[in-house]
């Protein structure tokens, strides 16, 4: 079992074959939420590093600012709950990535990122 099974995260999950990263961003998140992305920015990446299954793997975290769509847990087998939260009154426990992605929008969020989509 995940170690962060039981946490929040943002939605997130693996680039399929030849898909550029800010379509895999998209996929994941109607797959997940239902919710179409519409203007990416590049947050931060994010290296996560799992001892215990001796794992290393790099996150693309992305800011949209620009979406459609409602919010609706799409993938209830795989997910407990689906929510929206004000940043000064997140649930606990966070996924590791997403305290990261919590920590860096805070940092930049008087100087938006980079755009690349």
């Amino acid at each position: 079992q995940n170690p962060e099974s039981n946490h929040w995260g943002i939605p997130g999950g693996k680039i399929d074959w030849m898909e550029k990263i800010e379509d895999a961003v998209a996929r994941e998140t109607l797959e997940e939420t239902g919710v179409h992305l519409t203007s990416l920015y590049l947050l931060v990446n994010i290296n996560h590093f799992d001892i215990e299954h001796d794992e290393h793997w790099l996150a693309g975290v992305y800011l949209a600012t620009s979406y459609h769509g409602e919010a609706q847990l799409q993938e209830p087998e795989k997910h407990a709950d689906l929510g929206w939260f004000p940043l000064d009154n997140l649930p606990s426990p966070l996924t590791q990535a997403t305290q990261q992605a919590v920590a860096a929008y805070t940092h930049y969020n008087e100087t938006p990122p980079t755009k690349l989509a």
